[in-house]
């Protein structure tokens, strides 16, 4: 067993258990702290600095860090404790964010370290790196949760900060090399929620190579909407309202049409 690895440092901001959202059966999800993308209905903010931050309290007038720098010792600790429950669920865990390949030295080694332990892994991502991070972390997932959120490089650039070209050439290289992709489509009002914005990205997805196996179509909510007044910053889709699970419906037979099964949520 290679010890280092336990020693590695990185920033995270939460370790959630008991999810059965983010990867097959029970997981426990680790939120590593930065983003390149600045999404503008990104339902975890406090992701997006890889610095530690201050947050308002909820319920008072005081605030509370956010983010902690800690060992993959440490998180292995914490993810540990439910390992029984990964064994008969089929789960483990599930790096996500922020977007855990900011931070790749720390993220493949907590993964390597799930390995030794025989726990199985997951990243939620938008891989949003350069290929050589990217091939870091093929041989440590076993379970590959990427976000396609527009197929328009300038209106991706214009909700998330960020041109979609690496990220698209990314997904094909991923969909090549390894054998479990799914692809996740955050449905926003307005963004990407018409039938032909949605039958780009499926026909995309459709296009990938074999290890491409599923897509997703997650429905916008508004959960993370008061975390940006509690940072001092202004939520720039206030007011918007979730889509109706009829229309959510219309745009998943839209998506049907291709290869990959389709699901809503996940």
């Amino acid at each position: 067993m290679n010890q280092t690895i336990f020693e590695e440092k990185g920033i995270i901001f939460n370790i959630q258990r008991y999810s059965i959202h983010d990867g097959p059966g029970i997981r426990t999800n680790v939120f590593i702290k930065g983003c390149p993308l600045r999404c503008k209905w990104c339902c975890n903010p406090e992701s997006q600095n890889i610095q530690i931050e201050n947050m308002l309290d909820a319920d008072g007038p005081g605030s509370t860090p956010v983010g902690r720098e800690v060992t993959v010792r440490e998180v292995l600790e914490e993810v540990a404790k439910d390992s029984r429950y990964y064994y008969r669920s089929g789960g483990g865990v599930t790096l996500t964010g922020g977007e855990c390949m900011v931070q790749p030295s720390f993220a493949c080694a907590i993964m390597e370290a799930c390995h030794e332990y025989h726990i199985n892994t997951a990243i939620e991502t938008t891989s949003f790196a350069t290929s050589e991070v990217v091939k870091r972390f093929i041989p440590l997932v076993d379970y590959w949760l990427m976000d396609i959120k527009h197929m328009d490089s300038e209106k991706h650039k214009l909700y998330t900060g960020q041109p979609n070209d690496l990220i698209l050439q990314n997904a094909k290289y991923i969909a090549d090399h390894h054998p479990d992709l799914t692809i996740r489509v955050p449905v926003i009002p307005g963004v990407n929620d018409t039938e032909e914005e949605i039958d780009a990205i499926a026909k995309f997805a459709d296009s990938l190579g074999k290890g491409a196996k599923a897509l997703h179509l997650l429905p916008y909510h508004r959960l993370g909407e008061d975390k940006y007044r509690r940072l001092g910053r202004s939520y720039f889709l206030m007011g918007l309202e979730p889509l109706s699970q009829e229309r959510m419906l219309q745009l998943k037979k839209v998506a049907e049409k291709y290869r990959l099964p389709v699901q809503i949520g996940g």
